[in-house]
């Protein structure tokens, strides 16, 4: 079976008030999830962004999940290389390369 990711926001901090506009985000926290079978992994991070003048603006409100992720993949979240790292720890719970069997006098 292939991995599933879910990515998702879990956060935002936000200037309350800016010529742009109301809360504007400057940082958000993702949230990477790979599934396969039984086997998960998770990763985690925080993205910082600038405020821009002028730059086109949307209001907190109207945000979507989507957008905001997309703001993640542009500043620096290499959404690949995650999901590569996540996978290489999947593999890892499926074939461990150190396992801890019982003593061999425990009953």
């Amino acid at each position: 079976m292939a991995t599933n990711y879910t990515w998702s926001i879990t956060s935002m901090q936000c200037i309350p008030q800016t010529p742009e506009g109301a809360d504007y985000v400057i940082t958000a926290n993702w949230k990477c999830i790979g599934a396969e079978d039984e086997y998960s992994s998770v990763s985690v991070g925080t993205v910082a962004f600038e405020v821009v003048q002028g730059e086109q603006f949307t209001p907190y409100a109207d945000l979507t999940e989507a957008q905001v992720l997309g703001w993640c993949y542009a500043h620096g979240v290499d959404q690949a290389a995650t999901e590569a790292d996540i996978q290489v720890q999947i593999d890892s719970q499926k074939n461990p390369k150190v396992v801890s069997p019982p003593l061999p006098w425990s009953a």
